[in-house]
């Protein structure tokens, strides 16, 4: 790891203790003594990271005539062994994914040279399209998810049941069907959690296409993230849990 994050939070950044969660989209916290409100971009459950009383680090709006001045970006989780920032911020990933690829730190994107974020594909557009010169290598698509949730010491995805994400992976297999590589990468913004496996528990339909996906050839790559308050640090790639 670095001696600096790769997606250092801005200056101003504030931490307050969670009163609740309303429509999704909007997190109550305490911050000296006040109420105020944040944005959340997270619309998954978030399950275990919304107790009364759990440490909020959010950072400050970049529009400044945005209704709610405040982002949520990670959650203090309790632990005997140390509390740490749990990220929830579901943009992280993709900005995470391409600052490591431009910082020479994802291994299995050896040899590409461009980064396209965005990128359409038929009536889709997926997270990014990476390209090597002269096109020696076929081009390799990838789909980013924000993994927050761990149980039984696995790091799971997803933490509610996501039609949107089955389609991706219906994608992505037909991606390689066509001669292209296609890959999942999976940012578990959690210090807990010693491999990654889809939560069957959550969504057994998503559990089940993932590992079609990867008998198809989908790659799958769950990195760990390191959160701190200073920003967000791209850790070692989890082994997959056994079937």
């Amino acid at each position: 790891m670095t001696d600096k994050p790769l997606i250092p939070f801005p200056a101003g950044c504030i931490t307050g203790s969670f009163v609740r969660r309303v429509k999704r989209f909007s997190v109550e916290i305490t911050h000296a003594d006040e109420s105020v409100w944040i944005h959340s971009n997270n619309s998954g459950s978030m399950l275990g990271l919304l107790r009364p009383g759990m440490q909020v680090l959010a950072s400050p709006a970049a529009n400044p005539d945005r209704k709610l001045k405040w982002t949520q970006e990670a959650v203090l989780m309790p632990d005997f062994a140390g509390d740490f920032w749990v990220g929830v911020n579901t943009m992280t990933p993709n900005r995470l994914l391409e600052a490591a690829f431009h910082a020479g730190q994802l291994p299995w994107s050896a040899g590409y040279t461009a980064f396209r974020r965005e990128a359409k594909y038929g009536g889709s557009r997926l997270d990014a399209r990476l390209d090597s010169d002269n096109d020696t290598l076929p081009p390799l698509w990838i789909e980013c998810k924000n993994v927050t949730m761990v149980e039984d010491d696995v790091a799971c995805f997803p933490d509610a049941a996501t039609e949107r994400g089955q389609k991706h992976l219906k994608e992505m297999m037909g991606l390689v069907e066509k001669g292209f590589r296609a890959a999942f990468f999976y940012l578990v913004q959690r210090a807990d959690g010693n491999c990654f496996g889809p939560a069957d528990f959550i969504d057994p339909d998503y559990a089940e296409l993932f590992w079609q996906a990867l008998d198809a050839g989908v790659e799958v790559y769950p990195h760990r993230a390191t959160v701190t308050e200073e920003g967000i640090f791209l850790g070692e790639l989890l082994p997959l849990r056994k079937r």
